[in-house]
């Protein structure tokens, strides 16, 4: 009994920690109103958090050895608890980005070394399941999300979306301290030198390159000097962290790791993932939003038969994941997840609930049957003493991947959308018979209800305006899908990089990732 509440002590924070990335999405109208921001402005209190978030997962390894595994977790616990608290009662912008950025901090160190403390609590023959369930929080947090924050916002304000971490919060402090064993004295190294130089370069490179991405398509790109600017720090300031890194005795980050080809192909396909499964999260709820005009809460009920849909195949991972080779499961999972791309290239005026029902277990089923074999197949041909190093670099690569898949849709749909609308306004000719006689159809009809010539052409302009934007957004929707399916088909040539069978490490290895 004992084991299983420390299981739901680290599973708690990580669920807050995934959840917290995405629940603050649908409450920004909200808090713009409540705090006087633009939408630019507002737009910080997510890029605060994930770019705090992406510049301490790396390093989580290293604060782990320094301090102490449990004594890391239990800081990040009572740092997330606090500066969640800090949000709520924000009364400006200012302080309220202050605090999403120590949010981050705290929280990635949560997820980092959760699962790690869930691996080592159990015994061989209850791992699986205790991973699947654990992993079951992980992939249902972010539909989880916004369904939440929706129902907090519309009932109780948008401060309560930082307000439900806190009892939450202190339940798992306490549990942490009162039944989690202490760290052994050999498992803590407070001697070895502190690489500032390595962690100022790369809080530089990664700060400022998800800056990039997530600021770039609002401020049009390189159109602006604010953009420029940050890409040129970004590449300076990565390439200067991967020189210091390989160059240094004691490094922050171990980028030598990458000397297994496991840890190339795997991190790179962990970012494909990143890309094209949170990309689908991402696009569904917003073409919902914008073209079917779903509320916040209506977007997100969306997500949830998929999310039980992974939490079945969670389950069912359990107890197939050591009989089944990790290429083999992420093979299927990669088409299953193309499937829910090329049916999602059906969407059209009338698509609905029904019609996105299928697509999203699909993609619920094909996450879970590519997250967990992917960290086995990664980091289980790694030595035990660079699985730590190895995890957090794989973690990195998968959180980017998220973080560019979300910026490219974002600059795609956009262009995608103007590119469609000029084809369809070009068709739109007054020597076109189908298009004078639509118009005057429209005229008439508005006619009898303005009594004004005039005025009724005006509507019956508009009218097809609006048809025209809503056909062209439509069509920009399904390019999207059709190159996250695409994406999966023609990154599979990745997987010949991984290990084919799990090995001795491959239980460690997935539970050092998250």
């Amino acid at each position: 009994m004992l084991k299983w509440v420390i299981a739901l002590a680290a599973s708690l924070g990580a669920i807050l920690e995934v959840i917290d990335t995405v629940i603050t999405n649908v409450a920004l109208p909200d808090i713009r109103g409540n705090l006087g921001a633009t939408l630019s402005e507002a737009g910080w209190i997510s890029t605060s958090y994930a770019c705090a978030n992406v510049v301490i997962i790396p390093l989580s390894a290293w604060l782990g050895y320094r301090f102490g595994r449990r004594n890391y977790f239990v800081f990040s616990l009572i740092g997330f608890t606090l500066a969640s608290l800090l949000c709520g009662i924000s009364n400006s912008l200012g302080m309220l980005i202050f605090a999403r950025v120590l949010q981050g901090l705290a929280g990635g160190g949560l997820l980092a070394k959760a699962q790690s403390i869930v691996f080592e609590t159990f015994s061989a023959r209850e791992r699986p399941l205790a991973q699947a369930i654990f992993g079951l929080g992980v992939i249902v947090g972010p539909a989880i999300g916004p369904v939440l924050g929706g129902w907090l916002t519309d009932n109780m304000g948008w401060r309560w979306i930082f307000f439900i971490n806190l009892p939450l919060g202190v339940l798992a402090v306490l549990m942490c301290t009162t039944f989690m064993p202490s760290d052994r004295p050999e498992e803590i190294n407070r001697t070895g030198k502190v690489d500032w130089s390595g962690i100022g370069l790369l809080a530089v490179g990664l700060a400022c390159f998800q800056l990039f991405l997530e600021e770039g398509q609002q401020d049009d790109w390189f159109e602006s000097r604010f953009i420029c600017t940050v890409a040129i720090a970004s590449v300076i300031g990565i390439i200067l962290f991967i020189w210091r890194e390989l160059t240094t005795e004691h490094p922050a980050v171990d980028l030598r790791v990458l000397r297994y080809r496991s840890m190339i192909g795997g991190s790179l396909y962990s970012a494909v993932l990143g890309m094209g499964l949170y990309g689908i999260m991402f696009a569904v709820p917003i073409f919902v939003q914008d073209y079917l005009h779903y509320t916040a809460l209506q977007s997100g009920m969306i997500l949830v038969p998929g999310a039980f849909a992974s939490a079945a195949m969670m389950m069912a991972y359990g107890k197939i994941g050591n009989k089944v080779s990790p290429r083999t499961m992420i093979f299927f999972g990669a088409l299953l997840t193309s499937l829910t791309g090329f049916l999602l290239m059906d969407i059209n005026p009338d698509t609905g609930t029904k019609q996105l029902f299928w697509p999203l277990i699909a993609r619920g089923f094909g996450s879970v049957m590519m997250f967990m074999p992917l960290s086995i197949a990664t980091l289980g041909p790694l030595d035990k003493k660079d699985i730590a190093a190895g995890s957090g670099f794989y973690s990195l690569t998968r959180q980017l991947g998220s973080s560019i898949g979300i910026a490219l849709i974002t600059t795609l749909l956009a262009r995608r959308e103007a590119l469609h609308r000029s084809v369809l306004v070009e068709r739109i000719s007054d020597y076109r018979p189908q298009v004078g006689e639509r118009i005057d159809l429209l005229t008439n009809a508005f006619t009898a209800h303005s009594g004004s010539k005039q005025v009724a052409h005006d509507q019956a302009m508009g009218l097809l305006d609006r048809i025209v934007s809503g056909q062209a957004i439509l069509q920009s929707y399904e390019d999207i899908f059709t190159y996250v399916a695409a994406l999966f088909i023609f990154t599979l040539p990745l997987l010949f990089f991984l290990g084919g069978k799990p090995n001795k490490n491959a239980s460690d290895a997935a539970a050092a990732a998250h």
